[in-house]
């Protein structure tokens, strides 16, 4: 035995209330549940912050993507730590990084120290989901017991969007939006307490951390969303928008030279010499683009044009995950019958129709007719696709490199859903703007010296004038949303070729990467 496993053998590394798996997995899934939740909890808020904070529309689209590039940046590094570092001390690390942040994020006073807090959360999300879920199998042994917890780990990973969306209508409305901030930092600090007394530290494997690869990654992909929008509020020609592309490609091709060179890649580039794989991922990458801008929109909607309250809009979106859920039932029942490909065709078909059923939104719009119909559609939709995509990434790698294959999709559906939103916003401003234009213009020949006055004071059109301007914001911008829809089902049609033969290897890397989470 040499000295690095005594230092980390089992007295110095086992729990001090140990033995009780159940504890363990409550521990586990607690951590899972506010990582996944908080990417949906502070969207049904994004009203009152930006009213608040005096965020532009275009500007709060950051409180999103903030958090979400630098989760989906440093989720494989996340999860290398630890394998490295021992996965209980950075899963520990992890939480108590987003609970700061959570806090500090709470108290801003600034946009730039929400959007600060709100990457800061991403950090830590990063370090603490992969690494609850590798604890998953370093605390229970395989088998039925193992696979019982992956299913409680599944189920808050997929129901923790729905939970965020009904508790951030609840905060918002009852006490105030800080408070879907807030109420993060009881609940981290109490899992962190709990951690050491039931959670066993993993064997440290030597190894090495890819820093530059996940900055490069990160700031290329951060430019480039800054970049859209940028030229949504500036245009094309203005200085700092070239500047931010020009970043972006510099980054983005360091990223490729240095993960090319690295010995231990944090995104082995041998991942996408495959093509259902590479596929998969291009798959995601759309419809995440296009999930996101739909949730961030349609809050705006619900609440700014149809008036809803906070808890009316969460209760809004819940019909959408019963949606998802039917779908990935369905999927996953008739997966050994069909195979995975007419589940990406066909739930990427209804993906672009629910999506272009909302290029129609008008102030007019009802909630059944013009928000609850696409948003069946569409949940459905992705519902058909998540199960499949999860096989079909693991699908053709080896069992250790099974968890990267799937991480690297769970990192391009965060990486893909901050981009998406950015491009949707770039033509959202540009729409919302020139109709400002005319509705301007309107308001002048018709408005009331009252509501001139107030219109001079604050610059923003009042009802119904205003709601024009945002409903013809929003619509056109699922434009590209549909389009992206379309690059995914046309990447199903030509790209993806796994056969219902391949299920049985499927299923097996699919177990040894765990549920997907998010």
């Amino acid at each position: 035995m040499t000295t690095s496993q005594l230092d980390k053998g089992p007295a110095a590394g086992a729990a001090r209330r140990g033995g009780r798996p159940g504890m363990a997995l409550t521990i586990i899934a607690a951590c899972q549940l506010m990582v996944v939740l908080d990417a949906t909890i502070v969207n049904i808020a994004l009203p009152h912050i930006q009213g608040a904070l005096k965020f532009s529309t275009t500007d709060l689209t950051w409180v999103v993507s903030a958090y979400t590039l630098t989760f989906g940046g440093m989720l494989l590094l996340g999860g290398r730590a630890g394998d490295i570092l021992g996965r209980r001390r950075v899963f520990t690390a992890g939480i108590l990084i987003f609970t700061l942040a959570s806090l500090l994020g709470g108290f801003a006073q600034e946009p730039w120290q929400l959007l600060a807090a709100r990457a800061l959360q991403g950090v830590g999300g990063a370090i603490a989901s992969p690494t609850s879920l590798a604890l998953v199998t370093t605390t229970f042994p395989e088998g039925p017991e193992r696979n019982r917890a992956f299913g409680v780990f599944a189920a808050v990973s997929s129901g923790g969007g729905a939970v965020g969306m009904l508790a951030g209508g609840m905060l918002t409305e009852w006490l105030d939006w800080r408070w879907v901030l807030f109420v993060n930092v009881p609940i981290g600090v109490l899992i962190a307490v709990l951690t050491p007394l039931y959670i066993n530290e993993s064997e440290r494997h030597p190894g090495r951390f890819d820093f530059a690869g996940a900055a490069t990654s990160t700031l290329g992909m951060a430019a480039l969303v800054y970049g859209f929008i940028r030229a949504s509020e500036e245009g094309w020609k203005d200085s700092i928008t070239i500047a931010s592309f020009g970043t972006a490609v510099v980054m983005l091709l360091a990223f490729v030279f240095v993960e090319s060179r690295a010995k231990e890649p944090i995104t082995p580039l041998k991942m996408f010499s495959e093509r259902n794989r590479t596929g998969t991922y291009v798959i995601m990458l759309s419809l995440a683009a296009a999930m996101f801008g739909m949730f961030f929109f349609i809050v705006l909607f619900v609440q700014n044009v149809l008036d809803y309250t906070p808890i009316q809009a969460g209760l809004a979106f819940l019909p959408v995950t019963v949606a998802i859920v039917v779908g990935a039932g369905l999927s996953q029942w008739l997966l050994p019958v069909l195979g995975p490909k007419p589940f990406m065709v066909v739930g990427s078909a209804i993906v672009a129709l629910g999506l272009g059923w909302q290029t129609f939104i008008t102030p007019d719009s009802s909630y059944v007719g013009g928000v609850l119909g696409p948003m069946m559609l569409f949940g459905f939709g992705m519902g058909l696709n998540f199960v499949t995509l999860t096989l079909t990434a693991v699908s053709g790698v080896a069992q250790h490199e099974a968890g990267a294959a799937s991480g690297l999709l769970n990192a391009t559906q965060q990486v893909g859903g901050a981009l998406g939103l950015s491009i949707l916003t770039t033509v959202f401003g540009t729409a919302s703007r020139d109709e400002g234009k005319e509705q301007a213009a309107d308001f002048m020949a018709n408005a009331s010296p009252a509501q001139k006055a107030e219109f001079a004071k604050t610059g923003e059109l009042p009802a119904p004038w205003g709601h024009e301007v945002l409903s013809q914001g929003i619509s056109t911008a699922f434009i590209p949303a549909v389009a992206m829809a379309v690059l995914a089902l046309v990447t199903a049609v030509l790209v993806i070729r796994v056969r219902k033969s391949d299920l049985e290897a499927l299923s097996g890397t699919a177990e040894a990467a765990g549920p997907a989470g998010g």
